[in-house]
């Protein structure tokens, strides 16, 4: 669907030559482009055939399916036996290279023994010998280059393939998930497992061969060392031996502690993203405290794992460099005590220092890290093997093929063939879980719709009308009965799912585009005028669940996609709710009567005014049909549909179906859509000229920093960490621990250079004692001999070499912890400092960024700041300070390597300057690329079941192997761009040692043995090294551009105290009253932006009800934001004469409630949600949730007030989020009470109760209601008009409507159409009579409400009685169905 995935860039691996393939030269060209500026996507190279997603992912599922096969047969199946049958074959011929390369590293030491012994004074060995093993050093060093990165680069492409693979995998199961197992799994969950979770096979499957290649290793040189040295090598071995076992306790006690951390981190961001999410809701109830208590609760469990991780992790690296050290040490003291300190030659003890340089690498890192990854994989498949093995849904519904239609109409034949569409529901019983322990949703439901036939579904808060729907989509377990649908299926979401793409790709869907017909569906969705102010119209790209769209929008680019599909049936629900009148009778009369005329459509509403027009209407009720029939039988039966219609704030449509004011009898009840009404005569063919369109949003670009990283930066992690005092002890001990690594080696060089010496002297002794016969002359030369053989203090040497082990080895590990600690606490305090201002911040930073844009700091951030940055900013600290003493030293004992020092360091600048540019180009497109693969996965998940109603499966997995393409581009530069530093780099090492073995051989005379094999062992350590440091340097930047983030969030403007200072502290009485004073009140929500209020002006006494009209845009919701200061108003506000300017916001904002009009329930108890601070007992909880009739929903739960609220309260409905907002208020008890649009989604029952808990429960309070519905404000006390930022008119109703045409509130009731002026005008004047009568006041009680709960907490329609029945005597509803019918009684209480 997203053209702008694909890019034609052939890769040149596929054509390049061997030796190009090996050195990397392909990618010259790159280099040469990164280096000149920014790459882009276009500039990336295909993925090669093998690597794709489609064919990785298809390998892989034909081996799962083998082990599904296995398990049919009541065997076991195995996701590992999976990917070893897929990708097993590959990976172990690996292991061949890997087992060469470290058969190489043996090799060399002893090369490098035999060269040393040419130093040796009074060696035999030629020149041309040495100048062989010289040679030979070299070769293997080159021999090591060529191998190891053809071993790395080709294991973590298959770890690549693996993590690609299995993610195609996981998508494709997503997909074919039941409710059941969506349930078990949150959308978080299955995000987590595709991204961290799998990227553990890119981790770890580079070391696993090390496993056996490690052991392998030992037993080798164990071998050859003993034939050579005899067991005393045991000593140093041991070591090593030893370093095996231990680092796999540590590596254990790493992953447990890591895995603890894990469980708290996710706790953590799970919070943290239902505070951004309801940011604006914990602002208005003032819950920033028990929110960031929370929050700092989670985040100190999650530091003190780290804390313990940490530890183990210092005990692992602080000592990693001084393991051969140790070795040599036992080595040399295993020597001393068995008398053979002699035997200590230079090419003896620097050839076990090589050996063991070897093996410290492989023993040391590389099988402790194959453990600890081996050990997380294995966890990490397991995951995955229960989610592909998760429940699938079973489609119940039996679903025939459609025929194929044209798009602009139907020709006679082709409606024949349409006329074959249906829907066929018999004796129907579903529910959705498939579980014996739910009750059913939906009990014995017969429904069928012919072509042609319009059937509209009604009915309160969860009576499912919704499951209804999703039982024909074959969503909810079937218990018994069946379904059948004849055509192909399209489902219009009562929240319209919106995927990040262009407008233009949300329509088409995957659907080939045909201008003529995506025109016409355009005009018949009202998007026209919505295209004309998109900058680049229908190619506008759409932010993810299209958060530049308004509602609206939303709901009408969903209903063209369905209309575009050109489906056999059509299955709505409730798509008018979110649009205007004018929008939504458009809608209904040109797509919904005319365009699907000849289709059958089942239309879920709560616009009651709709039904005449229905062919069949259906009313629900917890789960069963109560009436079903047209709207003239239900009205012969005894359901009085004018309680319904009057419910409405539209035009009725006359039984013929035509839009029209036909007087249909009007009470005080309400319902309708949200936006303001048009005129209700007006033709739905101007709706071009009169439909004003919403503005869009575009999505904000994130802030993104230039250039390098600062200084700055660094300095300001290091004071988050630790005072400048702990900092300098850090430094001395980071340098001090290098000082006396270097020490080590050079003490001992020294000795050995002493003793070889000594045994030089010896053997010329020797030889002159045996020359010489006489006695005399004997004694002579041997009193010479013996003042010029040099003394050994064997054990004053092995005291202070003891000495420097000791001190090494501590001031290293001393190092590690106290730089460990200070990651830990640099860590903990940059999160809080950026949590507290974050908390803190301003509204507005909320309204301009995304959700996941802030999330991402305090999750992907952090997480890179606690996990990964300690380890490689350590390890570059180790690394470059080993690197910068090994130049020194070999310069030093050989003064000559100067001179290539300095053009070598010349091209190693070059090479990381030219590197580093198109380096950081290839992480920010790994990183803009690996984005889209989660947000599709996780905007596939919202949905799920539009996907799947529209068969559109094939299609999404496509566009997601293409996502996952894209980013395999990105991750395979990645790859290889590393791997082109590496070889040049060791290419450098290579000349290097080059240049020091043979200035030795060239300088013989003049250099010791010891020295000698110290300066070669230690540029034998720079292969590696070298390359390692520049990466880690690189990477290191990468991870403090997260620290620059965090920190940028430690800025952001912050709103006012919280709480008022002690001279302007309110009195505990206050507000008395509620009154509120407005004087030239203006507000704008940033410098630059426009006023949104300008100069309003106003006086409200207290316990006055306020009704808060106007058009959108007119200022109604920026009244709000006044109130509660979430934006800083100009001008004077005061509450009882009490300026809202020079309170604390708390003091301010605790002093009002409100009814929001999105509801939001936090994950937790449902006590927590009602009294996150535990001011109220339970009696109190229980009398609040009583009043708003939610009492009998949370007792049939066992756990009560501690029931569980999942995540966005979806385990709550809409009406009943509502009504938990409302308890809300109740609680809180205040004297001012701000409504807004807090009934605009809710069925008319939910409604009304709305509407009478308020009138009776704020009867003396100050009530300002913003509505859009005129019904529920035209009974206050007055009205205020808002229109661009001004007050234009305020007065009571009646006042207001007399005022006739050039008034603006007039105009607004107008529209409404004369049947609706009449009636609200009546409604205005009793209203006007009440007040200015007293004893009307005084006698006249808040009417209870005309519903009665059953047992599952849902309010029942009602019936009026008829005239026959009140002519009977019966003064009560009588029974309809069995059941009493309430919701429709006439009801004139409100006045």
């Amino acid at each position: 669907m997203d053209e702008s995935l694909r890019h034609h860039n052939p890769n040149p691996t596929i054509t390049a030559n061997i030796l190009s393939k090996m050195l990397y030269w392909w990618l010259n060209p790159l280099f040469k482009k990164g280096y000149k500026g920014w790459l882009e996507e276009s500039d990336m190279y295909n993925v090669c055939p093998s690597d794709s997603s489609k064919t990785t992912g298809e390998k892989l599922k034909r081996a799962w399916n083998k082990e599904l096969e296995r398990q049919k047969l009541g065997k076991q199946a195995s996701f590992l036996r999976a990917l070893l049958r897929a990708f097993g074959v590959e990976y172990m011929l690996f292991g061949i290279i890997a087992l060469f390369e470290e058969i190489v590293k043996v090799s060399q030491p002893l090369l490098l023994a035999e060269f040393l012994d040419y130093f040796t004074p009074g060696s035999s060995m030629s020149s041309t010998k040495a100048w062989l093993y010289a040679t030979g050093v070299v070769l293997c060093s080159i021999t090591l280059n060529i191998t190891h990165h053809p071993y790395f680069f080709g294991t973590a492409r298959i770890g690549m393939r693996l993590r690609v693979s299995s993610c195609s995998l996981m998508y494709q199961k997503c997909l074919r998930l039941s409710n059941k197992s969506l349930n078990e799994s949150s959308v978080g969950q299955i995000v987590n497992l595709m991204s961290n979770d799998v990227a553990r096979f890119d981790q770890g499957i580079m070391f696993f061969h090390f496993l056996w290649v490690g052991p392998l290793q030992c037993l080798m040189a164990v071998v050859y060392l003993w034939y050579r040295l005899g067991p005393a090598v045991m000593s140093a071995l041991s070591v090593m031996i030893l370093l095996m076992p231990i680092q796999f306790l540590f590596g254990k006690l790493f992953s447990r502690n890591r895995r603890k951390a894990a469980v708290h981190t996710d706790k953590r961001v799970k919070v943290m993203n239902e505070i951004i999410s309801g940011i604006r809701i914990i602002k208005l109830y003032c819950w920033e405290k028990p929110f960031g208590r929370l929050v700092e609760n989670l985040r100190r469990l999650e530091i003190r794992q780290l804390r313990r991780t940490r530890r183990v992790q210092a005990c692992v690296m602080g000592p990693y460099f001084t393991t051969t050290q140790i070795g040599i040490f036992f080595f040399t003291l295993t020597y001393v005590l068995t008398g053979r300190e002699d035997d200590m030659r230079p090419g003896t003890v620097f050839m076990m220092i090589a050996v063991l340089h070897s093996l410290r690498l492989t023993c040391g890192m590389f099988v402790p890290l194959a453990s600890q990854h081996l050990a997380e994989t294995l966890v990490v498949m397991k995951r995955i093997q229960n989610f592909l093995l998760l429940e699938e849904l079973k489609k119940h519904t039996n679903i025939q093929s459609a025929k194929v239609h044209v798009g602009n109409g139907l020709s006679h034949g082709e409606a024949e063939k349409q006329s074959e569409s249906s829907v066929e529901i018999t004796n129907v019983t579903a529910k959705w879980d498939g579980s014996g322990a739910v009750s059913n949703t939906l009990e014995d439901i017969t429904v069928s719709v012919r072509p042609g036939r319009l059937v509209a579904v009604i009915g309160p808060v969860g009576s499912g009308k919704t499951s209804l729907l999703m039982t024909i989509l074959g969503e909810l377990s079937i218990q018994a009965g069946s379904v059948r649908a004849h055509g192909k299926i399209a489902y219009v979401s009562q929240h319209p799912w919106i995927f990040s793409g262009s407008l233009r790709q949300n329509i088409l869907f995957g659907e080939d585009y045909n201008q003529a017909r995506y025109d016409k569906i355009i005009r018949i969705s009202a998007l026209s005028r919505d295209l004309d102010i998109l900058p680049k119209g229908d190619a506008t790209l759409i932010g993810d669940r299209g958060v530049n769209l308004s509602g609206g929008q939303k709901a009408r680019v969903s209903l063209a996609r369905a209309l575009y599909m050109d489906a056999d049936i059509y299955l709505l629900d409730d798509p008018l709710a979110a649009v205007d009148t004018i929008v939504g009778k458009h809608i209904f009369e040109k797509c919904i009567r005319e365009f699907l005329k000849d289709k059958p459509r089942i239309l879920v509403t709560h616009q009651v005014q709709l039904l005449p027009i229905a062919d069949n209407i259906i009313i629900l009720t917890d789960g069963h049909i109560m009436r079903q029939g047209t709207f003239t039988e239900l009205s012969k039966s005894g359901v009085d549909f004018s309680e319904l219609l009057k419910l409405s704030d539209d035009a009725t449509p006359e039984p013929d179906g035509s839009l029209s004011n036909q007087d249909i009898t009007r009470s005080n009840a309400h319902n309708g859509p949200k936006r303001p009404r048009a005129d209700s005569i007006v033709s739905v063919d101007s709706i071009g000229k009169d439909y004003i369109p919403d503005a869009v949003q575009l999505p904000e670009e994130e802030e993104r920093e230039a250039g390098t990283v600062d200084l700055k930066v660094y300095m300001s992690y290091l004071r988050a960490g630790a005072g400048i005092l702990y900092f300098i002890c850090l430094a001395f001990f980071l340098l001090l621990a290098q000082v006396f690594l270097i020490g080590s080696d050079w003490w001992l060089a020294r000795w050995t250079n002493q003793i070889d010496e000594r045994n030089s002297a010896m053997k010329a002794h020797d030889q002159i004692h045996k020359t010489f016969d006489t006695m005399t002359t004997v004694t002579s030369m041997l009193n010479t001999t013996e003042t010029s053989i040099p003394d050994v203090d064997t054990y004053f040497n092995l005291y202070i070499y003891a000495g420097i082990i000791v001190v090494m080895f501590v001031c290293s590990l001393t190092r590690a912890f106290l730089y460990f600690n200070l990651a830990v606490n640099a860590g903990e305090n940059l999160h809080n400092m950026m949590f507290a201002r974050s908390l803190r911040a301003t509204m507005a930073f909320f309204d301009t960024n995304p959700v996941g844009r802030v999330l991402n700091r305090f999750s992907k951030d952090t997480g890179q700041i606690d996990e990964h940055l300690p380890f490689v900013m350590f390890d570059f600290l180790q690394s470059s300070l080993l690197i910068t003493g090994i130049v020194i030293v070999t310069c030093v004992f050989n003064p000559w390597v100067f001179i290539p020092v300095v053009p070598l360091l010349v091209i190693f600048a070059i090479i990381r300057k030219y590197y580093v540019q198109t380096s950081r180009s290839v992480k920010r497109l790994e990183g803009t690329t690996r984005s889209p693969v989660f947000s599709y996965l996780s905007a596939t998940l919202q949905g799920l079941h539009t996907i799947r109603a529209m068969h559109m499966e094939q299609k999404l997995t496509a566009e997601f192997d293409a996502h996952q393409d894209l980013h395999t581009e990105a991750w395979y530069l990645f790859l290889t761009t590393s791997r082109w530093l590496g070889v040049r780099l060791e290419f450098l090492s290579i000349i290097f040692i080059a240049c020091v073995v043979y200035t030795a051989v060239v300088l013989s005379d003049t250099m010791d043995p010891g020295f000698v094999g110290l300066s070669v062992v230690y540029t034998m350590n720079l292969m590696g090294l070298f390359q390692w440091v520049v990466r880690q340097s690189v990477e290191l930047e990468n991870h403090m551009i997260s620290v620059e983030r965090v920190l940028q969030y430690t800025h952001l403007p912050i709103e006012a105290n919280l709480e008022s200072k002690p001279d302007h502290k309110p009195p505990d009485t206050w507000p008395s009253s509620g009154s509120l004073q407005a004087r030239d009140v203006s507000l704008k929500y940033s410098p630059s932006a426009p006023f949104v209020l300008k100069n309003i002006n106003f006086d409200i006494n207290g316990g006055e009800k306020i009704g808060i009209v106007g058009r959108t845009g007119a200022g109604k919701s920026s009244l709000i934001t006044t109130l509660f200061r979430l934006a800083e108003p100009e001008g004077e506000l005061t509450i009882d004469g009490v300026s809202i300017h020079s309170l604390g916001l708390h003091d301010l904002r605790n002093a009002i409630s409100i009814i929001p009009q999105d509801p939001v329930l936090f994950t937790g108890a449902v006590r927590r949600n009602l009294d996150p601070f535990d001011e109220y007992s339970d009696s109190q909880i229980w009398r609040a949730l009583d009043e708003v009739q939610l009492k009998e929903a949370i007792t049939s739960n066992p756990e009560n007030l501690y029931m569980e609220v999942t995540e966005g309260g979806s385990n709550f409905s809409a009406g009943q989020r509502q009504l938990m907002c409302l308890a809300r208020a109740v609680l809180g008890n205040t004297r001012i009470l701000m409504i807004d649009e807090a009934t605009a989604n809710v069925d008319p029952i939910t409604d009304e109760l709305i509407q009478h808990t308020i009138r009776s429960k704020f009867k003396a309070c100050t009530v300002l209601t913003i509505a859009h519905r005129l019904h529920t404000i035209i009974d206050s006390d007055r009205i205020m008009v808002l229109d661009a930022g001004h007050i234009v008119e305020m007065g009571m109703p009646i006042e207001l409507l007399s005022v006739g045409k050039g008034g603006v509130f007039y105009s607004m009731v107008e529209q409404l159409g004369k049947t609706e002026l009449e009636h609200l005008t009546e409604l205005a004047s009793a209203n006007s009579l009440r007040h200015s009568s007293t004893t009307l006041t005084q006698d006249v009680n808040p009417p209870s409400l005309a519903t009665k709960p059953e047992s599952n907490g849902t309010c029942l329609p009602e019936v009026k009685l008829s005239g026959r029945d009140m002519e009977s005597g019966e003064s009560q509803p009588r029974d309809v169905g069995g059941v009493e019918n309430k919701a429709f009684v006439q009801e004139d209480t409100r006045l």
